[in-house]
């Protein structure tokens, strides 16, 4: 395949994105889970043999997981304040991604998914709604919030709230981008403690990789962070006038860079053995010279959304030895959708009341070890059509949520793998059926084969 076929190819989702969303007009919706066999049944899914679950929740308020879908409900709350690589582009520009989370956690892990975008930036007002919230839902999804408020949101809602918060820019592509690593190093024969890493770009996401790649093993001192202004260190005095601001910042100013190396991007490439890039979508954000600056067998990460900070074929050309992008387009996704699925699938069906560092490391594994014998250059991490992986990352995080004294109920490994597979094999057969019986339409075909915009076939769909 040519550069022009596969620049084709990259550039085709967002074109069919175009015409798909009009079409369906949303991705989610809501659909009955009891039975309606006649208008009898109202009297008790509502008033008066409703009053009945109120009564009993009133007398024991963790019956409300019992007698209500919060045990498997989550909201993804979002500003809109840094989508994908688009930043600042408000909650109703926002509301497409966080419907494309809610889907995924829907057909991925069996979870109910809801967007609620929040008409504010200001994060004490985002805290305090959230809190408000928690009653109803059994957890929440951060999303796509600008940083520094994102730490101090996710800090306070940990603290705070009684239901488990997660921020997904962080911990979920922190999981994602462990597990990549742990295989992309198998593939090349290097070891965790011995290489030398570079993070480009210091937002929430490659905060959190670095958090998790150092407490896997990684040497800080021997890694490099790379923001707007250059390569993080001692000598970054503008951070430090800021510290109590840009607090993960100034610690890593402190951790990483033993040698005390200054510059920006081209000089945090030379003689370092991975690049894990999270910055501004590309491609030319990282040029091909500078990965030739690397040492032996480099492994280039170009994550950024939508687009990467690099082709994966010029990076190949280039010499790297291994590379990922957060683009299911490509060979290697790693993308958060990998893990946050399967992650809160477990956290939900324990009832753990948070999601530690140690339950994103027992992801990252069960993630890692889901490959097997099909680890090569090009397959570091399982593909989401290979679903398994989602109910034995839910297994592995439940465990260890069970085993950190978080959980309030008690499951067997066996238990929860065989309870996660049913539910999320439910969540895809539905759509099979729902698909298979017109109820979710096939967009008519155009003359070129692509899907075309009708709202007449809409209307007659719904």
């Amino acid at each position: 395949m040519n550069v022009d076929e596969l620049l084709k190819k990259a550039t085709k989702p967002s074109a069919d994105a175009l015409k798909l969303h009009p079409f369906y007009r949303g991705k989610v919706e809501t659909a009955l889970k009891c039975t309606v066999r006649d208008f009898n049944d109202f009297a008790i899914w509502y008033t008066p043999g409703v009053a009945a679950p109120c009564k009993a929740i009133a007398a024991n308020p963790d019956l409300v997981y019992d007698y209500t879908n919060k045990w498997n409900t989550v909201i993804v709350v979002s500003d809109g304040t840094r989508v994908l690589g688009l930043g600042d582009i408000g909650p109703k520009a926002g509301l497409p991604v966080m419907e494309g989370k809610a889907l995924l956690y829907k057909y991925l892990g069996g979870v109910d998914g809801i967007a609620i975008m929040l008409d504010t930036k200001d994060p004490d007002k985002i805290i305090e709604t959230v809190l408000m919230l928690q009653p109803g839902f059994g957890g929440v999804n951060l999303e796509d919030i600008s940083n520094p408020k994102c730490f101090y949101i996710l800090d306070t809602l940990r603290e705070k709230a009684e239901i488990p918060v997660w921020h997904d820019d962080q911990q979920g592509t922190a999981t994602v981008t462990l597990a990549g690593l742990i295989n992309a190093l198998k593939v090349v024969g290097k070891k965790m403690s011995e290489v030398k890493i570079t993070f480009i770009g210091s937002g929430a996401s490659n905060v959190a990789c670095a958090r998790l790649i150092f407490g896997w093993g990684a040497d800080p001192s021997k890694c490099f962070i790379v923001d707007s202004k250059g390569i993080l260190g001692k000598h970054r005095k503008d951070i430090e006038m800021r510290k109590a601001e840009y607090v993960d910042k100034w610690k890593y100013c402190n951790l990483t860079n033993a040698e005390g190396r200054e510059g920006g991007m081209a000089e945090a490439f030379k003689g370092v053995d991975v690049i894990i890039a999270l910055s501004q979508s590309g491609p030319g954000v990282i040029q091909p010279e500078w990965i030739k600056t690397m040492n032996k067998d480099p492994i280039v990460f170009a994550c950024a959304n939508p687009v990467p900070e690099i082709w994966p074929w010029e990076a190949k050309e280039a010499g790297a030895a291994v590379v990922a992008t957060g683009r299911s387009d490509f060979p290697n996704q790693v993308n958060n959708s990998l893990g946050f699925p399967g992650i809160f699938r477990g956290t939900l069906d324990v009832r753990a009341r948070t999601i530690t560092d140690e339950m994103c490391f027992a992801a990252a594994q069960a993630l890692a070890d889901h490959v097997g014998d099909k680890l090569d250059p090009d397959h570091i991490l399982p593909n989401m059509d290979d679903w398994e992986v989602f109910p034995r990352e839910a297994a592995a995080v439940a465990m260890k949520a069970i085993e950190q004294g978080l959980a309030k109920i008690n499951l067997t490994y066996e238990q929860e793998f065989e309870q996660a597979t049913h539910i999320i094999k439910r969540s895809r057969a539905l759509t099979q059926m729902m698909m298979d019986q017109g109820f979710i339409p096939e967009p008519p075909p155009d003359s070129d084969g692509d899907p075309k915009v009708d709202i007449e076939t809409v209307k007659a769909a719904y």
